[in-house]
């Protein structure tokens, strides 16, 4: 049997910036507290706020957890644009009280600012499950 061996992806200082700062942008639409923008993407404060600020110029190197965060919030937005049509809808429900087993009447944001990665892949997963055979 043959080991596979998987090399991590890098990604530039600029590539990060661009990532972060539509992950950040999505948590804003949702309406996510800076805490909880922090924990979901494992970034400081002062990381959020440069980020909120657009500044062209900036960049940041994330870890590879950090840049898979960032890639579940774009991915759960990509599953809501295809579920809804309707953009309250869209950045609405990651705020939504949800009666589902695994939310248990919390709302996928507050699951997801747990900060822990099975809280956001698991957040994910149901929500990309919502859309069927959309893709």
């Amino acid at each position: 049997m043959s080991a596979t061996l998987q090399q991590a992806v890098t990604f530039t200082k600029d590539q990060c910036a661009t990532g972060l700062r539509a992950a950040v942008n999505i948590l804003d639409k949702w309406q996510a507290t800076t805490e909880q923008a922090c924990r979901i993407l494992r970034i400081s404060r002062s990381t959020h706020a440069r980020a909120k600020l657009r500044n062209p110029d900036w960049s940041v190197s994330l870890d590879p957890d950090q840049m898979q965060r960032v890639s579940f919030i774009l991915n759960i937005h990509a599953a809501l644009r295809l579920i809804f049509d309707n953009p309250d809808n869209t950045y609405g429900f990651p705020g939504m009280p949800n009666h589902n087993e695994f939310f248990n009447g919390r709302s996928p944001l507050e699951v997801m600012a747990q900060g822990d990665m099975i809280s956001l892949y698991e957040s994910f997963r149901r929500i990309d499950s919502m859309r069927g055979a959309q893709w």
